[in-house]
């Protein structure tokens, strides 16, 4: 119904944005990722200062027999992911928001990738199950998506989402007291032939 919304930024909260399109406000959900970009631009919170600059979010309009609720989101990238999330039985809007507020598009194709339930169980009201549920039913789907970025093909050495080194890598950082996003940013973006060397390398990106 409506593919994105272009205007200024009225109000701005971690989980809500209103969006005024000629004289019009709408109120959209939003991820933790969509508030921080939004904010990075130089809008405010909660505490009333809003700064009125033009935004644009890509939306998605949910009806429900009790509700019907409209999503922003910063990238058609966040957005589409979101719909695939809620296709997945058992996984509404609340739970799709929440998975996409604490991965970011990337990280979460990564995530799924690595069948690292555990980085998506960090979602609020996500349990291990539902995140081995979405691993599941969207590891297939995600596969013409490729690797987030470039960085992840930087070099031969580096390895792929899906094997053991690169999740033992990942929980190696997480134990040192790095976030499972910023390890696996970094796993990305490392190179090394044996386990060793993968956790040296990524440490030098993360300094």
């Amino acid at each position: 119904m409506y593919y994105y919304l272009n205007g200024f930024l009225a109000l701005l909260e971690p989980d809500r944005a209103v969006v005024d399109c000629g004289g019009v406000g709408y109120l959209v959900s939003i991820t933790r990722k969509t508030y921080d970009s939004l904010a990075a631009g130089g809008a405010f919170n909660a505490s009333g200062n809003t700064v009125g600059n033009n935004v644009k979010l890509f939306t998605y309009y949910v009806v429900r027999e009790d509700a019907a609720e409209l999503y922003g989101f910063f990238s058609e990238r966040e957005r589409d992911l979101f719909k695939m999330l809620i296709g997945i039985s058992g996984v509404g809007p609340k739970a799709a928001l929440a998975v996409l507020s604490v991965l970011s598009p990337d990280d979460f194709i990564t995530a799924v990738a690595a069948q690292d339930a555990r980085a998506i169980s960090a979602a609020q009201g996500v349990g291990l199950k539902s995140a081995q549920k979405i691993i599941l039913e969207l590891k297939d789907k995600l596969t013409d998506w490729g690797l987030p970025t470039e960085e992840m093909t930087a070099t031969s050495d580096a390895p792929s989402a899906g094997n053991d080194m690169f999740k033992e890598a990942v929980n190696a950082l997480v134990v040192l007291g790095y976030s499972r996003q910023e390890a696996m940013g970094a796993i990305r973006k490392a190179s090394g032939a044996t386990l060793e060397e993968l956790i040296r390398s990524a440490l030098t990106k993360l300094m």
